[in-house]
């Protein structure tokens, strides 16, 4: 293999075109030599992002001895068939997120990545970002004290809902899929713990058949009580809040810090009432790129492992099902 990873793109979707591509251009070890799109776009996507090549199917670029990783943006319901097709052809896998909609389906992704020898990694690139190890460095120095209480909030108002794929229970729309799985990832990575009960409540688009806000509770082995809300309903906020028994914690950019030129925001307020802001920047899917085509190039494994990328789809489908149900789901 070169000093860098040769990606091929499986979609032309906008956070390819407008994220992804431009953040492996941008990174020092990796690079974009192909995209595939079956709706007939490839090639005037490629053009104007100087990718070398352009396939008409999905198979033919996964089929090309030239590329050693694929990224993967389709919809939430093709990523574990594709990521188990693209291990099959010895790529190896960046795949969004939710990496699929049950923990079944995630299983089979990593058994055949495993099987192939190939690295997959469920692409939650805010963790990446150094704002939240600095959150963690706080955390563990007892400045808020013991923690008691996290609430995350991700939402948007999602003005434009014809024909957007968000909107499509069938290819795993809603907003629990689409920005909630941020919330209830960070819960799990802010504390580095897992839930043993959670009790969640959807709002569904009666049309689309789809939730549009949904909320829940957590109980962490911890102790920790976490709350979260996602909404397609509510304006745009990305932030989580850390209540501890002598202060607390707020991070108001905590998914999108590249929409602030890559400035996370930390705020600290002591019971003291003092009050101190901390910027860290970083530039988060160049860091996430960055991280896995290191491991690609060099055999080790990613920082966000398989079992972690296993607990997290077990959660999301307790939340999924006691949203469906009304019914408190027990993890433990």
């Amino acid at each position: 293999m070169s000093s860098k990873v040769r990606w091929g793109i499986l979609s032309t979707a906008a956070i390819a075109r407008e994220t992804l591509i431009p953040a492996i251009q941008r990174s020092q070890n990796a690079e974009v030599v192909a995209i595939a799109s079956e709706s007939g776009k490839a090639h005037e996507v490629a053009r104007p992002l100087r990718i070398a090549k352009a396939y008409d199917r999905y198979e033919a670029l996964l089929h090309d001895p030239d590329i050693d990783a694929v990224y993967i943006p389709l919809p939430n319901s093709l990523h574990a068939e594709w990521t188990i097709q693209a291990a099959e052809h010895k790529k190896h896998v960046l795949c969004e997120k939710p990496a699929a909609l049950c923990e079944k389906d995630v299983s089979n992704m990593v058994a055949a990545c495993e099987k192939n020898q190939v690295i997959l990694m469920e692409a939650f690139m805010y963790q990446f970002h150094p704002q939240h190890q600095r959150v963690k460095d706080i955390l563990a120095s007892d400045e808020i004290g013991e923690i008691k209480t996290i609430r995350v909030g991700f939402s948007f108002d999602l003005q434009e809902r014809k024909n957007n794929i968000r909107m499509n229970a069938q290819l795993g729309g809603g907003s629990l899929f689409d920005i909630g799985c941020y919330c209830v990832h960070s819960i799990r990575y802010l504390l580095n713990a897992e839930p043993v009960e959670l009790a969640v409540h959807s709002s569904y688009d009666n049309q689309h058949s789809v939730d549009v806000a949904t909320s829940g509770w957590m109980k962490m082995d911890n102790g920790v009580h976490a709350l979260f809300d996602c909404s397609f309903e509510a304006v745009w906020r990305n932030e989580y809040e850390i209540i501890g028994t002598k202060g607390k914690l707020t991070v108001p950019r905590a998914y999108r810090p590249d929409l602030h030129g890559g400035k996370g925001l930390i705020v600290v307020q002591t019971a003291s009432v003092e009050v101190r802001e901390e910027i860290v920047a970083g530039d988060q899917y160049v860091l996430e790129v960055e991280h896995i085509s290191e491991c690609i190039l060099t055999g080790k494994q990613p920082s966000y492992s398989h079992q972690a990328m296993l607990q997290q789809a077990r959660v999301l489908e307790a939340c999924r099902i006691s949203a469906e149900t009304g019914q408190k789901v027990p993890l433990a």
